[in-house]
């Protein structure tokens, strides 16, 4: 975020973070679109001192990046599936109502995103962990120029969250 609010702990001008399993970086500028000034580009500088397992890398930041390497990673279709219902009894409608009025429209999310390229070569129900976000099966949608993961656990409890 170019101009981030105080409690923004992500990359932004002037602000560091660690690249998961990699460096520190610092953000040094930002580069603009002139038609549409959306950011294009990020120039970072690294310290070569901070690689993830060395003595030095010890330095606290407030924030890690998960990344993905841009010249390597695979588009790939994301399925976040959420509960079907809008509260935990479907049947918990106003009277003369039926349990279709508490279907929830967020029940499934379909984005696009990236993933290593070890992801891409996976075969329908293999599992695994993208950090963060959850637990998820390869699809049997999966072909080999389009993989296909669909969300199995969030991390976070949906209903915990939804009752606050």
């Amino acid at each position: 975020m170019e101009d981030p609010p105080s409690k923004f702990f992500r990359l932004a001008p002037g602000r560091e973070v660690r690249l998961k399993y990699a460096y520190i970086i610092k953000c040094e500028s930002v580069v603009k679109d002139p038609v549409s000034g959306e950011i294009t580009e990020i120039h970072c500088t690294y310290d070569p001192e901070t690689l993830s397992g060395r003595p030095e890398s010890n330095r606290k930041v407030k924030g890690t990046l998960h990344w993905v390497s841009a010249a390597h990673a695979v588009e790939a279709e994301i399925r976040l599936y959420d509960r079907l219902f809008k509260s935990e009894d479907p049947e918990d409608v106003p009277e003369g109502e039926d349990y279709k009025k508490n279907l929830n429209p967020e029940s499934l999310k379909v984005i696009r995103g990236y993933v290593e390229p070890f992801a891409a070569g996976t075969k329908a129900l293999d599992k695994f962990q993208f950090e963060r976000l959850g637990y998820f099966c390869t699809d049997s949608d999966t072909t080999a120029s389009k993989p296909v993961f669909n969300r199995t656990v969030a991390l976070k409890d949906s209903w915990a969250k939804a009752k606050s």
